[in-house]
């Protein structure tokens, strides 16, 4: 059951965080009715990760869970086959299946991360959104218009601009409102670029006869570069399922100006502790690399624990801020003579020969501490040779 708190009270919780709440009034009305609310938020698996910016909003669904509300993740295997055109000033080119397939697979086990799923349901909007019919498609088109489609920037920009707009594209925000028509939800959650097509549902909801549900959006949160929100295609994410060292040595390239919104966003303080450490930074009175420690601690907790938050945090020192070489690194058995490429992929710093090579010529791979250009070196190995790559990255080469 929901919790016991007066609707006003649980209504400021939950709207705690939100960037937009369409409408507070509304929420408020519909926690007054003292039933369980059914709170949707849809996914689509358009990478094999989810990242800390996924968590912004899984908490906050998470937070309707603590609240005793019936919530639905719902996964998009058949709106990913669309593409979302949101924030786009160009075509989006649809998912093929397989990608799509191997993508979910790992979407509930990193959302669990963050939700508990034994108290959230997993649906899938191919279960509905499959079996329409070219003339239930035609109906759901006729609740609304062109003029309303270019009401949305992007779509908006990209008309003025002559930029084409696939008719297939404006299918997305119809497919998303017709989700929660299926759902029956009350509340739908989404990032703030999501808010036309949460409002898309509340028209949608009304024609078939149902309350219109409250939008709630939550702020993106920017990525590492400080430049734009955080994609794994764009290379500036922390994924949810990466390691403890990878999770905090990411957090230390953040910009200074983003630290009070990681606070807020990444490590979920409070309004009050955000806009005190936001005075303690502008006044003097803390350190930049100091405070995105504590931040970097603090993530790292939340996904692998306290312990290896701390174990983290100590690595990055010696190996990175002292340059100490690890107590403990893998060993890996050269063999024969071997291209360094080779030994750089055998150690796993890098997925190919190509990718090894680019390190090698940024000036990132050491062998015992001395830098090495040439890519093309061949290695025998009589004695072992400390292989580093990067500040975080060192592995024992051992002879056979």
């Amino acid at each position: 059951m929901p919790t016991t708190a007066p609707p006003h009270e649980q209504a400021e919780l939950l709207a705690d965080c939100c960037a937009h709440v369409e409408t507070r009034p509304e929420l408020e009305a519909r926690l007054a009715r003292g039933v369980p609310l059914r709170i949707k938020l849809g996914l689509d698996p358009t990478s094999p990760d989810l990242h800390i910016g996924h968590a912004v909003v899984l908490r906050k669904l998470q937070q309707f869970v603590d609240h005793g509300h019936e919530v639905t993740l719902l996964i998009g295997d058949f709106t990913a086959r669309i593409g979302d055109p949101s924030g786009r000033n160009s075509l989006r080119p649809p998912l093929a299946d397989e990608a799509i397939v191997a993508n979910m697979r790992t979407y509930a086990a990193q959302a669990g991360l963050v939700l508990d799923m034994e108290r959230a349901r997993l649906r899938y909007n191919s279960e509905w959104l499959e079996p329409l019919t070219l003339d239930g498609l035609i109906r759901l088109l006729a609740q609304t218009t062109v003029a309303r489609m270019l009401d949305r920037n992007d779509f908006a920009a990209r008309y003025a601009a002559g930029t084409p707009i696939s008719l297939h594209e404006f299918l997305y925000p119809v497919a998303q409102a017709y989700d929660s028509v299926a759902l029956r939800a009350d509340v739908e959650l989404g990032g703030s670029d999501q808010l036309f097509n949460l409002l898309m549902g509340r028209p949608y909801q009304a024609h078939a006869g149902q309350p219109a549900q409250i939008c709630m959006t939550v702020p993106l949160l920017e990525g590492l570069d400080g430049a734009v929100k955080m994609s794994k295609s764009l290379g500036n994410h922390i994924g949810l399922a990466e390691s403890a060292d990878e999770q905090f040595g990411k957090t230390m390239r953040i910009p200074d100006e983003l630290i009070v919104r990681y606070a807020r966003l990444a490590v979920f303080r409070s309004q009050a502790a955000c806009e005190e450490l936001e005075r303690a930074l502008r006044d003097g009175r803390a350190a930049p690399m100091e405070e995105k420690k504590k931040i970097g601690q603090e993530l790292v907790a939340l996904y692998h624990g306290a312990d290896a938050a701390r174990l983290a945090r100590e690595r990055f020192e010696s190996t990175v801020q002292r340059r100490e070489l690890p107590r403990e690194m893998p060993d890996v058995r050269a063999g024969d003579a071997r291209k360094l490429v080779d030994l750089i992929v055998l150690a796993g710093f890098a997925a190919s020969k190509r990718e090894a090579e680019r390190l090698i010529h940024g000036g990132g791979v050491k062998l015992d501490g001395i830098v090495v250009t040439a890519y093309d070196l061949t290695l025998t190995v009589k004695n072992p040779v400390v292989l580093s790559v990067g500040a975080r990255k060192h592995a024992r080469i051992l002879p056979t």
